[in-house]
């Protein structure tokens, strides 16, 4: 098992209702962050079997897109398009894998 992208997949199920809560405000600010969250999952996944600079590469991607995720978020609580609370397990499981992706690419 590979746990940057198992916890990446825990981070998109709990991000879904969040997502929805954002969408009903800003169509455009929940795109853009569902695109860089499926961008971290994907990317794990396909880094995982490549080789040595390449799987570097996709790692790197799937940090970039795991920041502009972490932003979106944000940009949406400083909004009021959500609460703190509401993205509070979102932000929890989200900083596990930047915290996995950072180690990934070191």
């Amino acid at each position: 098992m590979f746990d940057a992208l198992e916890i990446s997949l825990q981070y998109l199920e709990k991000l879904t209702p969040v997502e929805a809560k954002i969408r009903r405000h800003s169509a455009g600010l929940a795109k853009q962050l569902a695109e860089a969250s499926d961008s971290i999952a994907l990317n794990l996944g396909e880094g995982r079997l490549r080789r040595a600079g390449d799987r570097r590469h996709h790692y790197d991607i799937a940090a970039g897109s795991a920041s502009e995720a972490t932003v979106a978020l944000r940009v949406a609580v400083a909004r009021g398009l959500v609460t703190r609370d509401d993205v509070l397990e979102v932000e929890v499981l989200l900083d596990r894998v930047r915290a996995m992706l950072f180690r990934l690419t070191r």
